[in-house]
């Protein structure tokens, strides 16, 4: 199921906390080989496309006029024209267009034979069944056969994902079927006895379970399909269960919460139970440190914080990339560098730091923000700036890159 950067049986466990940068460097090396499907073009929107689409013919199909007006001779533009004709789009012309004639023609309409201009109705003075034009020379308002699209020629390539205007490209060449890339099956599963499902109301130390919606709609909007295996109670028999059932049905397993340091963080002792080769399992970041990879014959897994704007960050950061290079996208991350709209300093440096930021007119600015477990910061937030390691404080005109999310 799986390609990897390095063969699965050399690979390494990194022990303690290592660079945000070689961790993204480790996930990058793997890959989910998940294939690759044809199907009705209408229903490809949102997926990515596998192969290239090609064009079956010219566009346009034939040399057509671009105007309303009157379809004639350039050599007899100055000429009074008898109107021998009179086309709309969709209508092959019955006559040629001689000396000292034209053809009234509507837009998008073949170009008679004979003719080689066509002038607006707006330039033109039309009397008893005669024509003359009256404007300047200037182009001829003929959209020529082939001048946008060449038979043969690639016209949406793959890696894309599929957007509304594609479909009309796919529609206007004749590609009503398309290979697209198979979509991911990636399982989300929740920990710990105190999450009792939204539509419950939480008892005293209880807390509603929202790490596991807002994975399910990051792996939708990245394209995936998400299956959501419940709450996982702080018991390891139980939780090994789930790990284990969504290993042999998934691609990609992300488990979210019991990676950290607690009584009951034994997720990493589950992953290596049901099988997982755990890679590293804490990360020089903020937030997200206690971020968990690993490697199964059958899937790829990810154990993330409990906290949600933590498990939020290290989705966009390493697992949304991960599920696009999986589906052969093209996508990248969409990034804009602007200045800081006032100074941005934190407690303390030694960590890579990912800060939720507003874009305002006058810049960048920080959302308010009370740690990895305040998740109405997310909504403010247009993106994410990343802080160096050893840097406390950004200053005002500051020029940042802001990661959108």
């Amino acid at each position: 199921m799986f390609h990897f950067g390095r063969p699965s049986g050399n690979l390494v466990k990194y022990i303690g906390m290592i660079s945000f940068e070689r961790a993204e460097e480790i996930v990058n090396q793997h890959i989910i080989s998940i294939g690759s499907e044809i199907i009705g073009f209408l229903d490809s929107l949102g997926r990515v496309l596998a192969e290239d689409v090609k064009s079956d013919m010219d566009m346009p199909p034939f040399n057509k006029t671009a105007v309303d007006g009157f379809a004639c001779r350039k050599e007899d533009l100055s000429k009074e024209l008898i109107i021998n004709e009179v086309l709309k789009a969709g209508v092959v012309a019955q006559r040629v267009v001689g000396e000292g004639e034209c053809a009234r023609i509507m837009t998008g309409a073949a170009i008679p034979e004979g003719a080689d201009w066509v002038f607006m109705v707006e330039d033109a003075i039309e009397e008893s069944g005669k024509v003359k034009f009256a404007g300047k020379p200037g182009k001829d308002n003929i959209a020529k056969k082939g001048e946008d699209i060449k038979a043969g020629e690639i016209v949406l390539t793959a890696g894309r994902i599929i957007k509304p205007q594609d479909i009309a490209v796919m529609a206007t060449v004749g590609a009503t079927r398309v290979e697209v890339s198979r979509k991911l099956k990636v399982a989300v599963i929740s920990t710990g006895d105190e999450l009792v499902e939204p539509d419950e109301k939480p008892a005293p130390s209880q807390i509603r379970n929202s790490n596991a919606y807002q994975l399910i709609a990051q792996v939708i909007r990245a394209g995936a399909n998400a299956v959501y295996y419940g709450i996982a109670i702080d018991n390891e028999e139980a939780t090994l269960e789930i790990v284990s059932g969504a290993i042999g049905e998934c691609d990609l397993v992300l488990l979210t919460g019991g990676v950290s340091m607690g009584d009951y963080d034994f997720v990493t002792k589950v992953f290596d139970r049901a099988g997982v080769k755990i890679i590293f399992d804490s990360i020089a970041v903020q937030p997200g440190k206690p971020t968990t990879f690993g490697v199964h014959k059958d899937a790829l897994v990810f154990g993330l914080p409990g906290n949600p704007v933590s498990s939020f960050v290290q989705f966009e950061l390493m697992v949304r990339p991960l599920i696009q290079r999986s589906m052969r996208s093209a996508w990248t991350p969409e990034v804009i560098r602007l200045p800081m709209a006032v100074d941005y300093t934190r407690k303390r440096a030694g960590r890579m730091g990912w800060v939720p930021v507003r874009i305002t007119e006058a810049g960048i600015k920080p959302v308010e923000y009370h740690g990895s477990a305040h998740i109405n910061a997310l909504p403010e937030a247009d993106g994410l700036i990343a802080v160096p390691a050893d840097i406390i404080l950004i200053k005002k005109g500051a020029r940042m890159d802001v990661r959108q999310i």
